[in-house]
Order: structure tokens, then C-alpha cells, then sequence
């Protein structure tokens, strides 16, 4: 008996000794696997170059707050830099003996390219990066407007101060408010409020600026020093730190390589095709190239997205029209030049002031979730629209005040709102592409925009009617997006509830089966069996 137990005990510590050694090679191989997979999945990056941080966590805060001051001055210095124009409005048509209409090509072309140069901008930010994209728009915006300086007609005033100064524009804000997007997702709500403060601080220390260089140096020494203070974006661009790390040279070169088998199988069967198969491949990859960065399947398949680009674009065609009209209407009526370009700092003001209570607003968990952002955007545009009525009744110091007050406080919830709608109507990943697409349809009204008010100003001879027709414009842009998302919040509701009405009924015809089951085919094994035990009894 005992050399039959101490055999057991033999056999089973064998067993022990064999079980743990395959627990430590299986663990000992799972840690190797994860050493060697963990620094691939940390490193590995989506989109840009460097910038994307498609791969990384949002810190919500760290080095974000310097992005998003870095992004504060962006925007002072590209997106309220047109409103400047008004100042040298006045001394632009009359120096070049032009009309309204064609003074007002200058700012027209400035914006039409800082919005439309979307599809370019986010080409090089896939190739380059976020910050090196906003160091080359740094670059072309201050030789765009030092160039400017030196134009002897207004053809060239519309190619370095339109084209050349709006793509560095564009090449400048748009990244900076996608590396905002990327090192904020809780607190994007308020780190967007607040980066939109640059707006605000460039309509309130602009038009100052431009009017003291106005009076000290003339247009020409203006648009000159002007162009080295646009300069200052290249250093905001160096702030820019990219969020993730850079991926590995293997994985490039990984890349690479499926990159040029898939060449290569595409010669080969474009080759065994013909014209046919060539055509259909460039088709493809022209159709890969609008999705990724221009999104027109978003139009189609996102009916919130298509809502908001429709009525941002109708909204823009009279939306910057007031900020480049609003001093010649006040010069034209008897009020001094430091008086209307004190009514553009007072706008400013106004901005930097409502900005960041908003932003703090908007950040509380009530606002969280839902389309809330998107009524409150829809309301503000409603109201900006109608207070440019103020403005065409009365053309007294006071009236124009009263008119600021409004549109500035409407214009300021409209800046606070307008990316985060967006955000919140599409994904992350095709944010870039979204409003690449919306700067395009955008682009196209404001250039619109300013020419049709100046044919209407030489036609009637009245600035009035201008601010009539920005009212129109911008109240039934605001009824538009606030009606659509309302209907599609009502159709997705009805959609759920029907959904959620089928689950029920199939969850309620599963139990109703189960209780009869349940009934019918235990009872009588009961009671049979009870009775055999009576009869047994």
C-alpha cells in the first residue's frame, strides 16, 4: 500500500511540475508578444504625418492650453484680418478712381480664398503635418501682404492681397483648429469657445492698428508693416506640438511596400485592360481623393452635415458683408473715421467679452450630448440676421452702437459654436475633410457677397439696402437650420421608437412561448409522478 502511494504522489507532482512549466512558457510568450506588439500600437498614427494624433489619447488639457493660445492669436490674425480692409476702404478707391464694386473685389477674393483653400490645406497636412502647414500659411500671408504694398492697379491688389494673403490664411486657422480638436474631447465645447476669442481680439485691436498706420504711414506703409505683423504665425506654428509620436521606419517602409505592390498590380491589370481599366482606376482614385479630403459622401449619407453646410453657406453670403461695409456707411453719413473705426473695437470688445462666458456656458453637462449646440448656433444666426435692421433705420452714433451691441453678441455665440457643431455632426477622423468641403461651399457666397453689395450701393446710391438684404439673408439661414434639425431629430426619435416597439413585440412573443412551455410540459411529469407514488404506496 504505501509503494502504491508514494507511486501516486510521484505521478502527480510529475503532473504539478509539467503544468507549471506550460503556464510559464505560455505567459513568458503572451509578455513577449505584448513587449513586442505595445510600442507598435503606441506609436502608430492616423491621418498627418505627425500631427494627427489619430493614435494617441486626447490629454483634455497639459500642453493643449498652449495649442489652444496658439490658436487664439491664429485666428486674430487670419479670420478678423479682413475686417481691416474697411479701414482702407476709403483710401483704396479713391487712390485707384474704382467703384464700390471694384474695391470691394479685394475683400471679397481674401475670404473666398482663406475658405476655399481647404481641400489644398488639408493635402498638406496629411503630407506635412499641422505645423509645418501653418509655418508656410505664416509665410505666404506676410510676403501675400508686404507684396500688396507695391501694386500699382487693383488687378494686382487682387493677387497679393486676395490670392497670395488668403491661401496663407487658409494654410493657418484651419490646422490650428484641428490640433484644437485633437488635444480636446471632453472639454472640446470650451476649448473651442475659447480659442475663438481670437477672432474677437483681432475685430478689437485690428481696425486701432490700422487706423493709427492709416494716419502715420498711408495704405501702402500699413499693408507693409501689416504683413510683418502677420509673420507672427509662423511662431504659433511652432508651438504646435504634434499629439503623437512618430511612427517607425519599419512601418513606413512596410507601407511602402504594400504601396508599391498595389502600383504595380494596378499597371499590371491596367496593362491587361487597356483605356478602360485606366480610366476606371483614375476615377477611383479621384473619388479616394474627394472623400478624404473634400467628404461629398458626407452629403449623402449624413443628412445632419449636408443641413449645417447648406445653411453655413447661405449664412455666409451676408454674413461678413456688415464688417466691411459698416465704416464706409458711417464715414458716408457724417461720422468721423475714429468714430466708425471705434465702433469696429467696440465689436471686438464685445467679442472678447461674451466669448469666454460662453465658452464657460456651453462646458456645463447640460449642453452635453443631443443637438443642443446646434439650435443654440441656429438661433444666434437668426438673430444676427435681424439686427442688421437696426442698422439700415438710423445712421445716428448712437443707433450704430445699439446695432454693434446686438451683432456682436450674436456674432460672438455664432464663433463659439461654429466648429463645435461641426464637431459634433461628424467624426473626428473626417473633421479636416468636412470643413475643407464647407470652406469651399463657404468660399463661393463670400466672394459673392461684397461685389452684390457694392452693385447694390452704386445702383441705389443707399448703404441701407445692404444691411435690408444681410437681414433676409442671415434671419432665413438661421429658420433653415433650426427647422431641418428639428425634422431630422423627429425623424431618428421615430426610428427608435420603432425599433425599439419591434424589440419589444419579439421579446414578448419569446416569453409568452416560454410560459407555455413552461405550463404544459413540466405540470404533468409532476402530477404523473406524484400519482405513481400514491399507487405505490
Amino acid at each position: 500500500m504505501t509503494e502504491g502511494v508514494e507511486i501516486h504522489q510521484a505521478r502527480t507532482n510529475r503532473a504539478d511540475a509539467a503544468t507549471t512549466s506550460v503556464t510559464r512558457s505560455r505567459t513568458s510568450s503572451l509578455e513577449a508578444v505584448e513587449t513586442s506588439s505595445f510600442p507598435e500600437v503606441q506609436h502608430h498614427s492616423t491621418g498627418g504625418a505627425e500631427d494627427s494624433g489619430g493614435g494617441s489619447v486626447a490629454p483634455d488639457g497639459g500642453w493643449g492650453w498652449v495649442v489652444v493660445a496658439a490658436t487664439v492669436l491664429v485666428l486674430a490674425m487670419t479670420l478678423a484680418f479682413p475686417s481691416c480692409i474697411g479701414i482702407f476702404y476709403t483710401d483704396l478707391q479713391n487712390d485707384f478712381q474704382a467703384s464700390n464694386t471694384e474695391t470691394s473685389w479685394v475683400p471679397a477674393i481674401m475670404i473666398a480664398v482663406l475658405h476655399a483653400g481647404g481641400p489644398i490645406c488639408s493635402v498638406l497636412v496629411e503630407c506635412l503635418g499641422c505645423r509645418t502647414t501653418i509655418i508656410i500659411g505664416g509665410i505666404l500671408s506676410g510676403l501675400g501682404m508686404a507684396a500688396s504694398s507695391f501694386a500699382q492697379t487693383l488687378v494686382e491688389l487682387y493677387i497679393t492681397a486676395g490670392i497670395i494673403t488668403g491661401m496663407g490664411f487658409s494654410l493657418s486657422f484651419q490646422p490650428s483648429i484641428t490640433m484644437v480638436g485633437h488635444y480636446f474631447v471632453r472639454r472640446r465645447a470650451f476649448a473651442n469657445a475659447l480659442s475663438s476669442t481670437g477672432t474677437a481680439l483681432g475685430l478689437s485691436t485690428l481696425p486701432l492698428l490700422a487706423n493709427y498706420l492709416l494716419s502715420s504711414f498711408g495704405w501702402r506703409g500699413s499693408f507693409l508693416v501689416l504683413g510683418g505683423v502677420l509673420l507672427n504665425c509662423c511662431v504659433c506654428g511652432a508651438v504646435m506640438r504634434p499629439l503623437g509620436a512618430k511612427p517607425k521606419m519599419k512601418a513606413r517602409t512596410r507601407q511602402t511596400n504594400n504601396h508599391q505592390l498595389k502600383t504595380n498590380c494596378l499597371s499590371i491589370s491596367q496593362e491587361r485592360e487597356g483605356l478602360k481599366g485606366r480610366l476606371r482606376a483614375t476615377l477611383s482614385t479621384v473619388m479616394s481623393f474627394l472623400r478624404r479630403h473634400m467628404a461629398f459622401d458626407l452629403l449623402c449619407s449624413n443628412p445632419y452635415f449636408c443641413a449645417y453646410a447648406l445653411g453655413m453657406s447661405w449664412m455666409m453670403l451676408g454674413f461678413m458683408v456688415p464688417l466691411v461695409y459698416l465704416v464706409p456707411y458711417a464715414t458716408a453719413y457724417g461720422i468721423e473715421q475714429d468714430r466708425a473705426a471705434l465702433l469696429m473695437a467696440i465689436l471686438g470688445l464685445i467679442n472678447i467679452t461674451v466669448r469666454p462666458v460662453t465658452a464657460l456656458v456651453f462646458g456645463l453637462p447640460r449642453f452635453h450630448g443631443s443637438h443642443n449646440f446646434a439650435y443654440l448656433f441656429a438661433t444666434a444666426v437668426l438673430i444676427n440676421g435681424l439686427s442688421n435692421c437696426i442698422c439700415g433705420m438710423a445712421t445716428s452714433f448712437p443707433v450704430l452702437l445699439a446695432y454693434v451691441l446686438v451683432f456682436g453678441f450674436s456674432m460672438s455665440v455664432i464663433g463659439s459654436l461654429l466648429f463645435t457643431v461641426l464637431m459634433d455632426t461628424v467624426e473626428m477622423s473626417r473633421f479636416p475633410s468636412a470643413l475643407g468641403l464647407i470652406s469651399i461651399m463657404e468660399s463661393t457666397m463670400l466672394l459673392l457677397g461684397p461685389p452684390l453689395a457694392g452693385i447694390l450701393v452704386d445702383s441705389t446710391r443707399q448703404y441701407a439696402y445692404v444691411f435690408f438684404a444681410c437681414s433676409i439673408n442671415g434671419s432665413t439661414a438661421g429658420l433653415f437650420i433650426m427647422l431641418s434639425f428639428y425634422w431630422l431629430d423627429r425623424q431618428k426619435d421615430r426610428e427608435v421608437k420603432s425599433s425599439f416597439t419591434h424589440k419589444d413585440t419579439n421579446s414578448l412573443k419569446q416569453s409568452i412561448k416560454m410560459t407555455i412551455d413552461c405550463d404544459y410540459s413540466p405540470v404533468p411529469l409532476h402530477s404523473n409522478s406524484v400519482r405513481d407514488m400514491e399507487t405505490d404506496v
